[in-house]
């Protein structure tokens, strides 16, 4: 992740988008908690996440805005089993939100920064929201603090959004580098979103690759890895998969 928490920084600055070109084949697998394919918290991971959050030091919000769908269903269950396996974890829903929807918010009380996942983040992806889990719940990075410091001291408004799919091994680096970039600085904001689950949005910005990332709602790099017919095979997936 240090490789791409330098990118970022940087690019934030100037964006020289091939300079993401060059970079990203040196870029390593994301950090992963767990072994298997995440698609249920079954009592076995329920345990091993429960002693992950017992290294929160503040409270953590989880702020969902969900609609009648299936998937919002599945967000819902996935985060009153997160908020009930710690006290320093709650869950409420604003579904009035202007945000994507379905989607939730990982932040502390008082806040509307830090990460939101537009997507019911198993898979993958599970370990991104650990991750974001504890980051927001104040325990420490492991990265250099001199690149955390210059994370947190960037001048600007910056709202990264970042398309994936499940089958994107690169992507968990990217999306879990811009939700600590979220967490350190309060006008940084990002949101992962599942590109399968928003076919329409992979459709009007004309998304080829994964990981595709947007900055200030222009497009800002697109990764060369995934083709972006994995997205609409991936939304497929989940159509077959719901009958």
């Amino acid at each position: 992740m240090q490789h791409w928490l330098h990118l970022w920084t940087w690019l934030a600055k100037s964006n020289p988008a091939p300079a993401f070109r060059s970079f990203s084949h040196r870029v390593p697998h994301g950090t992963r908690f767990f072994d298997q394919d995440i698609t249920v918290l079954d009592t076995n991971l329920k345990t091993q996440l429960k002693a992950y959050l017992e290294k929160l030091t503040k409270p953590v919000e989880l702020i969902a805005t969900l609609d009648e769908g299936a998937k919002s269903t599945e967000i819902r269950e996935l985060l009153v089993d997160i908020a009930g396996l710690s006290d320093k974890v709650s869950f409420r829903e604003e579904n009035d939100r202007q945000v994507c929807k379905p989607s939730f918010l990982i932040t502390n009380p008082g806040s509307n920064s830090c990460p939101r996942f537009a997507c019911s983040p198993l898979g993958d992806e599970f370990t991104s929201l650990v991750l974001a889990l504890l980051q927001t719940g104040g325990h420490p990075s492991k990265e250099a603090q001199s690149l955390l410091d210059q994370v947190a001291a960037l001048d600007g408004d910056f709202h990264f959004e970042t398309y994936y799919s499940l089958s994107c091994h690169n992507c968990p680096d990217v999306v879990q580098a811009l939700n600590l970039m979220a967490v350190l600085n309060p006008r940084i904001s990002h949101t992962a979103i599942d590109g399968g689950l928003f076919q329409n949005e992979i459709q009007e910005r004309n998304v080829m690759g994964v990981p595709a990332v947007y900055l200030n709602g222009k497009e800002f790099w697109s990764g060369p890895h995934e083709p972006g017919r994995n997205l609409q095979q991936s939304g497929h997936q989940r159509r077959q998969t719901r009958r």
